[in-house]
């Protein structure tokens, strides 16, 4: 079976503020940018990888959610329960270094994990939990 992930979907409450962090701070650049019934998507993505795309979307991003859906939606984002992504970088203090000059809250400092990679961890300008990946022996 010929399988490969495409996309995957980081809900935010401000595009503006998300686009600073994902694309100035973390370099990814933007792909796409779509605006429909009165929502906004931005697809952004690494450089190094064209076919993988993260899509910045609204909280609910239904046009059929109910307002209860959408107002859970956005409590869940506030709180930081959403999840986020995991990236792989060749550097994970150096990473580390430049996220945390941007400001964005640290959930947990480079740290050798008993699974064979160092690991750091940040919330987006959302809250949505980052982690960055450096594999053993990179």
């Amino acid at each position: 079976m010929d399988l490969k992930l495409r996309q995957c979907f980081i809900a935010v409450d401000d595009h503006d503020k998300a686009l600073a962090f994902y694309c100035d701070v973390l370099e990814l650049e933007i792909r796409n940018d779509v605006g429909f019934e009165g929502m906004r998507w931005v697809t952004v993505g690494s450089p190094l990888q064209p076919d993988v795309e993260i899509v910045l979307e609204p909280p609910a991003a239904n046009p059929d959610a109910s307002p209860a859906d959408k107002q859970a939606m956005a409590e869940l984002l506030a709180k930081g329960t959403l999840r986020g992504v995991n990236f792989t970088t060749a550097d994970c203090d150096a990473l580390y270094a430049r996220v945390q000059e941007s400001g964005a809250e640290v959930v947990q400092e480079p740290t050798d994990q008993p699974y064979g990679v160092r690991d750091c961890a940040f919330r987006d300008p959302a809250g949505n939990m980052l982690r960055f990946m450096q594999r053993s022996g990179d």
